[in-house]
Formats: C-alpha cells, structure tokens, sequence
C-alpha cells in the first residue's frame, strides 16, 4: 500500500520527501507521488504533485527532467486557472526562472528557443503584474553565458534598476549572482563587498552561503586573503559535500586546493563524488567540474605525480595523467556543443583559461588530514661529457668546504662530501684526506667510530697531533651514543690526558684542546643520562664528574673574545650542559638562567640555528615555572632563530608548543595559527597521524573558541580517525568528540551532535571521577531533544539525572528533571507526567537548602535554582492549558500556574537585587496570567511594580529597557480591559 488515501496524506508525504536528501532517490519517490495524486481526482494534488517533482529536480544532478513537468503545469494553467489556489499561481510563476536557467545549462536546447522563452516569461509577468526584475536578471545570464558582455552589462543594470517584488531572488541569491558577475569582470574587492551580507548571515536561503562561499574562494586568493579562503573553504565544503545538486560549487573547492598546494585535499574531494564524473543531467556544471578535475590533474603532473593512482569515472582505475587527457577532452568537447549552440567560442575559451590557471600560493594550510604529496622518481640521465676545463676546481671546493666548517654552517658535512667526490682518484695531501675522513664520519652519525680513528692516523700522518686526538675523542663520543659509555670513557682517557700535556707544551691550540674536553664532557653528561633514565643520577660521583668535565672546558674557553666561533660555541654548549646539571639537582631557575646564557652564546656567535634546542628546553622550564611570557619568548626565539634549518617534525613541535602557550593566555585567533602551521608541518614530516593529530585537536578547539563552527567541525572530524587511547589518551579523544559535539549542536545538526556526545559519554563513564559522564549525557540529551528525538532524549535526562545524584550536584539533577518535564508535556496526555517531574524539581531544590549549603554563595545559587524551578513550573502549567478543555479547567490550571509564578517572585526577591532581573520577569509573567484570568487591576498593579523596580534605570541596561517596555505595554493592554 501507498499510504496516500487522501489529499493531506499525499501533503505528508511530499513533505516528508522534501526532507530527503537530494538525488534520484528522492526524484523517483517524488515521480510515485505523482502518479498517486493522479489517483485522487482532485486537480489542486496533480498541481502540487507537479510543483513537487518540479522542485526536486531541480535541486538536483537531473535537472533535465524539469522540462516535461512544468509544460504540464503550464498547459493546466492555461486550461483552467481556477483550478490554481494563489500559491501554485505564484509557484508557476517562480518557475519561470528555473526554466530560463534550466535551458542555458542544456546545450541541444536552441539559442533562438532561449530567447523566445524570455520573451515569453516577459509577456506572462507582465500580465500578471510583476515587475521586470527577474526578466531583466534572465536575460543577464544568457547574455553573460554566451560572452556578449554589452547586452550582459545592460541586463544587469536594468536588472538592478527594477522593482524587487515577490518574483525576485532572494536577497542571498541576487547577492550571488551580482558578486560573480564582478568578479568574472575582473572587480574582486567589489564582488567580496556584495556578497558581505551573505557570508555574515544577514542573508540566506536553501543554497546560500554554500554558492557565495564557493564563488569567494579564487578572488580571495586574488586579493591576497588567504586566511579568509581558508576558512571559506572549510565551512563551504561543509555545506556543500551532502548536496548532489551543488556540483558547481563542489568544483569552486576542487579547484581552491588546486590553486593553493592542496592537491591531495583535491584528490579526497574527487573521491567523494565519483558520480560527478558521468552525471550528465546538468551539462553546464559537469563542464565546469570536468575542468577543474583537469587542473588538478595537470598539477599532478607537474610534481611528478602524474602516473599516480586518482579517483576518476567508475569502471577502471585512472592514472592523473590518464585522467588529465580524459577530463580535457571531455570538457572541450561539453564547451564546444555550448559553443555551437551560442554562436560563439566564448565557453571554450573561459574553459581553457579556467585549466590553464597557475596556483595562487604555494602552501596554504588547511589544518585538516592530508596525505603527504611524494614525488614520483626522478629519471635520472646520463651525465653529460665535461670538458676538462669545466671540471671542478678540487682546491675551490676544499676552501670552500673549510670556512663552511670552521663557521659551522648546517651545510658544512654536504660541502665536505662534494669536495670528497671530486678528489676521487686524485693526489691528496694527508691533512686533506685526513679532513674529508673526519667529515665522512660526521656524516655517518653512530657508525662513524671507525672513520674517526682512520682520521685521526690522517691527522698524526699530517703532523696535527691535537687534532688527531680531537678525532679519536670523536670516536669515542660517537660509540657512548650507541650506549657504550664506559667503554667511551676508558677510550677518551688517554685523548684527555695527552691533549693536556700537549697544551701546556703550546704544541697544540685551544680549538683543538677544547674539543678534546668538550668531548670527554658530552660523554659524561651521555653518563648523567643514563643514570638519569635508570633513576640513579644523583647517587655516586656521576653528577660531580660531569660538572667537573665542564667547568675545566669553561676553564679554557671562558670569555674567549676572538673570531673562531668553534671556541665560542664550546663556551655556549657548556652552560647549556650547566644547565642539564641544574635541572639533575633539582634548581630549575638556575637551569632556565643558563640556557639563556646558552642561547644568547650562540646568537652572539652567529649561530642561531644551534641556539633552538636550549631556547625550546628553556621554554618548557618557563612553563613549568609559570613564567608563560618567558616560555612564549623562548619559543618566538626558537622560531625565529631555526629558521630554514629547523626540520619539519622540529618546527611542528615549535609551533604547537607556542600554540598551547598562546591558547592559555586566551590569545586564540593568534594560538589558532600556530596550530595550523603545526598541523601542516607534521604533515610534512611524515607525523601527520601522531604528532598531527594533535596539532588538529589543539586547533580545532581554538576555533571552537572564537565561535568559528564549521570550520572547526572540520578540523575535529578530520583529527578524529587518527586520535587514539593507546597514543594520545583517551581525554583527548573525549575532548575532540565533545568540542565536535558544541560545533554541530551551533550549526544545528543534532542528531550528529547527539551522536558525538553519546560517544564520548561512553568513554568518560569508566573514568573514576563522573563530573564529565554526567554532563555528556546532559548535553547528549538536549541534542537529541532538539533532533525530535523525545523518548531517546528522556531516557537520556534520565540517565545523567542519576549521575548528577551521585555526585550530589543538585542542579544538574534539577536541570535534567526540568527538561524531562517539558519533553513529557510534548507527548499526547503527558500534562500530568510533566507537572510531576516538575515537582519533583521543586523537591529537589527545597531538600537541598534544608539540609545546609557549603557557604552562603553555595546557598544563594540554590535558592535562584529553586526560583527558576518555580518560574518554570508556572510557565509550564500554563502551556498545558488545553484549548479543548471547558473554561473552569482552564482558569484551574492558570491559577496553578500563577501561584508558581507567584512563588517564584517570592524566592528572587529574597535575594535582593542580584536577582533582580529574573524576579521583574516573574513579575511580568505573573501579569499576563493575572489578565488572562481577567484581572486587569491585579495586571496594572504588577506592570507599575516592575516600572518602579526599574525606576532610574541607565539606557545601557538593555534587560531593564526591554523589562520596562514590556511594562509599558501590559499597561496598554489592561487599560482596554478597562482597568487603566
């Protein structure tokens, strides 16, 4: 069976598809309903039926089929218009637009049958009397698709010069289409003026913002304002992604990652919607989907992708170059038969300049989950034949490699290694051979022990005894990373011993001296570590012995004021192991002094780059200390003085510690950035699922808090796959979910919401403290209220009452009764259960207060409780009152509800006047239900009383102006009842 008996039950039903998501299937019921309204026998269904079908079609990939429907209705309509009731008429007319537009996005409808359309949509709204606003808007878009920008830009003035009346767009849509005409003329900054009143919400309908967010994305890129295209982008695609009929906006957001180093966001994207591919129920968007699809892939392409796997048409698996050539071809081809119909080249050409676009910003961030872009291999040619004089100068490359090192340059080992493959089978001296070695060994990291001492024979061999033994000490410091520190220790023993002597001898320099102690004192403190680690750093002579290692190395570097910066930096790196020392013994304050000495040694010696370390250690000391302004600088400085050199997962770790630090401070808007760029930068580092996620909870929070919904929902959704218990705890999950919650109850999506608080509920109630389980359930329940989920949202209340009984918070348990009381007075006959779960409120709160509060602040928020119970009560018996029952059951049941009221009045007033505003708004409820009970005098009497409580009142105080002229206005009504 149908279930469609009758004219209101084909309403209820065409209501309920309405609800549907938009698509096929829902056309399809929509075409069943027509057939059912056929059935009925009554015109006025076949109409609506037919509006119905219209309308779904419409908002949807087969808008083609709209054709058929509104020939139907027309015919009726000039058949028998008296079958039309004044809203069809005017829906008819309404259509007239969809119709025009329906016919330019069809390329085998004739141009000449466009145009005579228009013609004919004029003469009808004429006759019927409407303004020309939405022909003159009409003949814009044809004029402006086929490029005859003349008549395109006449159009649109007359457009604007015409009367809005009810056959015009909505204020949101003209909005739209306005802006895109500026932009498309090249007037960006105009364009984002038009459509402001859109993306602030002052304006909107079924489809906006979703259009102008999308239509913003290129011209704020243009403009340079990419943090607006960010978030635009964010909350856009949000609006977008479940709407089939958006395809045109979808590709505004494909290509928006294109153009901005998104290119995997824009493979996700296309991923998600293979049927836009192959929908071909709308030309004209498909062609606009098809040529973004080709920048993307042509992208692809040019960072060495372009044999990568891609989502593309069902059926086999696509290359970005295979689908690069496909798409093209496709879309040309869609161009071409505009083309043909217009008479012009104008679609082709808007098409190849639409592929052809060149990114507008190398890397914005987006904040959410993206694969990491790996380049294909390069190929790798043969190398070309070089004439001898063009062979590298080997002695060039060997000074060169020499002042990188001697400065310490991060690139210095590269330098070394490059000079090292031009010496290949060439005379070298031993001091050359013995410097490439000992570069080589650097390079090695841990497995450099052997090349050290091989450097070290080269260095004897060169008659640079110091150095020689400045590189056996590098052998040795090199195995204590491998964690053979003893045998690193017995091994630099004689390195010390003979340095020294050598130095007192001045048969070696400082530099060398101070490498050799320098060394001895990082495995030392490699010692202080490990007994760090295994719980034994202070017992023995461990800590004595490294302090001891290093205050001889400052010995002999300490004030050194010359130019060779290795000298300099032994100084920085010894008050930077002072420092570990300090946090060893416990003295955190002397630590956070010392690697400040530390840092500003290695700025002062102009290396920056090897100050971060200290000056991110320092930051976490500062912090741990309270000192956050010292922690922010420190980590600025870190930033700062890491530049280019810092790793990516280093400057992650950078930007998220600042965040947090920016974030406690309530500095959001700024904390939020630094998220960001921890977010991305994780990305880069391969994190993305560990480090990365974190960085998108932190940010999504910090949007949470500056009220930015979507974009955050975005973010929280895009960090959630990828945070876990076993990695980041389970309270970061529990947060992420219950932020996701707030963001999708702002934007009104409950049941999402309801289904995010309920998860993280499940999480908190095996935490041993149930503060967070009972709120989640409250806030699960509210949701699934607001989603018209009754019985599931009671049961909800239900359950956080009990919790909030446990944990003896009263008002959360009055709170939950309170709002099971007004669920139940939405169910048939629940008046009776919902005064009793109101009562049982009011008990809660009297038991409450007898028994004794903590303080008398505790006291003082349990009495307003018990007034807001009160206020509540009357305001809910007195919505119970059924229109259906006889007049004395009526006035029964207003009298119940003023006596609450009038209790509530009693309870504020003992509070004085920190209740002063919620006692005038009971006093003012009071009054309505004393006029209803038709005692004006009693009405007049409470009016006059909250205009005095009010008396003398700033303008300022918004509540007292609107208390006063409500005040004012019962007066007004009272006074007719003759009671003035």
């Amino acid at each position: 069976m149908s279930g469609i008996t009758d004219f209101d039950s084909l309403r209820r039903a065409m209501a309920e598809n309405s609800e549907r998501p938009e698509g096929p299937a829902r056309n399809a019921r929509a075409e069943q309903l027509l057939a059912e309204a056929e059935k009925l026998g009554i015109p006025l269904a076949v109409i609506e039926a037919l509006g119905h079908q219209l309308k779904v079609y419409n908002y949807s990939s087969e808008k083609d089929k709209m054709f058929v429907p509104f020939a139907r209705l027309l015919r009726m309509w000039d058949e028998r218009p008296e079958d039309f009731d004044e809203y069809e008429v005017h829906s008819l007319h309404w259509v007239f637009k969809w119709m025009s537009s329906g016919m330019l996005d069809q390329p085998h409808v004739p141009l000449a049958s466009i145009e005579k359309w228009l013609g004919e949509m004029e003469h009808r709204y004429r006759l019927a009397g409407h303004s020309e606003r939405a022909v003159r808007s009409a003949e814009f878009s044809v004029a402006a698709h086929v490029g005859d920008l003349t008549r395109a830009e006449r159009a649109y003035a007359a457009w604007l010069a015409a009367d809005r009346d009810s056959m015009a767009d909505c204020h949101a849509c003209e909005l739209h289409g306005q802006g895109w005409w500026q932009a498309e003329r090249g007037r960006d900054a105009e364009a984002l003026q038009l459509w402001a009143p859109v993306l602030e919400g002052e304006f909107t309908c079924a489809h906006e913002p979703h259009t102008v967010l999308a239509s913003s994305l290129t011209p704020l890129l243009r403009l340079g304002r990419q943090d607006e295209a960010r978030a635009h982008h964010l909350r856009g695609f949000r609006l977008v992604r479940g709407m089939e009929s958006m395809r045109g906006a979808y590709a505004d957001h494909v290509e928006f990652c294109a153009l901005t180093g998104n290119e995997a966001r824009g493979l996700e994207l296309l991923a998600e919607r293979p049927a836009y591919f192959t929908d071909d129920g709308h030309p004209r968007s498909r062609l606009d989907f098809l040529s973004v699809v080709t920048l993307l892939m042509d992208r692809l392409e040019e960072l060495g992708l372009g044999g990568r796997q891609v989502p593309g048409p069902a059926g086999r698996a696509w290359t970005a170059r295979e689908l690069a050539t496909h798409a093209r071809a496709e879309a040309l081809a869609l161009a071409a038969r505009f083309d043909e119909r217009n008479g012009s080249s104008y679609v082709s050409e808007r098409a190849r300049a639409r592929m052809e676009q060149r990114p507008l910003v190398d890397r914005l961030p987006l904040g959410v989950r993206a694969v990491r872009q790996v380049s294909a291999p390069a190929v790798v040619a043969p190398p070309a034949p070089v004439n001898a004089a063009e062979q590298p100068d080997l002695s060039a490359l060997l000074a060169e490699a020499r002042r990188l090192s001697d400065t310490l340059q991060p690139n210095a080992v590269e330098a070394w290694a490059a000079a090292s493959r031009a010496a290949e089978g060439a005379e070298l001296d031993a001091r050359d051979r013995a410097e490439i070695v000992d570069h080589e060994a650097m390079d090695r990291g841990p497995e450099g022990a052997e090349l050290f001492e091989r450097a070290a024979e080269l260095y004897a061999q060169a008659g640079d005894l110091g150095e020689a033994l400045a590189a056996r000490t590098r052998a040795a410091y090199v195995r204590a990373l491998t964690g053979q520190v003893d045998e690193a220790l017995a091994a630099v023993a004689e390195p010390y011993d003979e340095v020294l002597a050598l130095y007192a001898d001045d048969a070696t320099g400082v530099r060398q001296t101070a490498s050799v102690l320098m060394g001895r004192a990082r495995i030392l403190m490699r010692r202080v570590q490990e007994a760090g680690e295994a719980g034994e750093a202070g017992g023995g002579t461990v800590l004595p012995d490294a302090e001891s290692a290093v205050r001889e190395l400052l010995a002999l570097v300490g004030g050194y004021a010359g130019d060779d910066v290795r000298i300099a930096s032994r100084d920085a790196e010894a008050q930077a192991m002072l420092a570990e020392l300090a946090v060893q013994h416990g003295d955190l304050e002397a630590a956070v002094e010392l690697f400040g000495r530390a840092s500003a040694g290695f700025v002062g010696a102009g290396l920056p780059w090897f100050a971060v370390e200290y000056e991110a250690r320092l930051a976490g000391l500062a912090h741990h200390l309270g000192d956050i302004s010292g922690a922010e600088r420190a980590l600025r400085a870190a930033l700062e003085h890491g530049g280019a050199h810092l790793e990516a997962v280093g400057r992650a770790q950078l930007h998220l510690q600042l965040a947090e630090v920016l974030g406690g401070r309530g500095l959001s808007a700024e904390a939020a950035e630094h998220a960001l760029e921890a977010a991305h930068w994780a990305d880069e580092a391969g994190e993305g699922p560990t480090l990365g996620a974190w960085a998108r909870q932190q940010l999504g929070g910090l949007l949470v808090r500056q009220g930015r919904w979507a974009e955050a929902a975005e973010v929280l959704e895009s960090a959630l796959p990828d945070l876990s218990a076993e990695t980041h705890g389970d309270g970061a999950v529990v947060q992420t979910q219950w932020w996701l919650g707030d963001c999708l109850s702002e934007l009104g999506e409950h049941r999402a919401a309801a289904e995010r608080r309920l998860q993280a509920a499940e999480i908190a109630k095996e935490w041993p403290e149930q503060h967070d389980h009972a709120t989640l359930a409250h806030l699960a329940a509210e949701s699934l209220g607001a989603a018209g989920l009754p019985e599931e949202a009671d049961l909800a209340y239900a359950r956080a009452g009990e919790l909030w009984r446990s944990l003896g918070n009263v008002h959360g348990l009055v709170r939950s009764l309170r709002a099971r009381a007004w669920l139940a007075l939405r169910a048939d006959d629940g008046a009776d259960a919902a005064r009793e779960l109101m009562a049982g409120a009011v008990r809660e709160c009297e038991a409450a207060l007898d028994a004794g509060a903590a303080d008398e602040e505790a006291r003082e928020r349990l009495v307003a409780e018990l007034g807001h119970t009160h206020r509540q009560f009357g305001d809910l018996l007195a919505r119970s009152a059924s229109d259906d029952a006889d007049d004395d059951s009526i006035r029964a049941v207003l009298e119940d509800a003023l006596s609450e009221v009038t209790e509530a009045i009693a309870v504020f007033a003992s509070l004085g006047d920190h209740a002063l505003h919620s006692r005038t708004g009971a006093e003012l409820a009071a009054g309505w239900l004393e006029a209803d009970l038709s005692r004006p005098a009693r009405a007049a009497a409470r009016a006059r009383a909250v205009l005095a409580a009010y008396d003398g009142a700033l303008d300022a105080d918004e509540t007292a102006q609107e208390r006063r002229a409500e005040a004012e206005q019962m007066l007004q009504v009272v006074q007719e009842q003759g009671a003035g």
